[in-house]
């Protein structure tokens, strides 16, 4: 006997109140497994910033908009990850290393500005973009979801305002970069 026969000879085997029931069941179960997984997305990964990146990670922190393009802003349990209700979600992470990306020799000349801060821009790999402050205090970076806005550079204006109120520009030499001053 195959094993659907089995199940079939199993089933008319039960009392009939039961046979009815048992496809609405097995259908509510299927639903209910799938709306659970459905649940919030997972929780964004907590940047670790250096020391001296964590006030200005704070101030920024509080400088930023409780509304995104018409997005509330949702409880974060770390102070340098916020997070916008958009639908997929927007993330900002404050403290986050420097993207490898930004070293080659034309990546500062692509990134676009934006009311006054720099944004290194790069797909996310999922039909959205990563954007990444350059030659700040400290790396913010937007993770900008496929979907999140008509135009996936809609939230840089609001958070630029936020940024150049919070994070200084760098007064650092870049890493790597050959000194401009003759060698004695």
């Amino acid at each position: 006997m195959t094993r659907a026969a089995r199940a079939t000879h199993a089933l008319q085997a039960l009392p009939a109140p039961v046979r009815w029931l048992a496809a609405p069941v097995a259908l509510l179960g299927c639903v209910i497994l799938l709306v659970g997984n459905w649940g919030t997305p997972p929780a964004p990964v907590t940047p670790t910033p250096r020391a001296k990146e964590v006030p200005y990670c704070e101030a920024l922190a509080r400088a930023l908009p409780q509304q995104l393009t018409g997005h509330g802003r949702e409880h974060s349990d770390s102070p340098y990850v916020v997070i916008w209700s958009s639908s997929p979600r927007t993330v900002l992470r404050c403290g986050v290393p420097r993207p490898d990306a930004l070293n080659g020799p034309q990546a500062l000349k692509s990134a676009p500005e934006v009311n006054g801060v720099q944004w290194f821009d790069e797909p996310d790999g999922e039909g959205g973009y990563r954007f990444t402050t350059t030659l700040r205090e400290a790396n913010v970076e937007v993770s900008v979801p496929a979907g999140a806005y008509p135009n996936y550079a809609d939230p840089l204006p609001a958070l630029s305002d936020a940024v150049k109120a919070s994070v200084p520009v760098w007064n650092e030499p870049l890493p790597g970069a050959a000194s401009t001053s003759p060698a004695p």
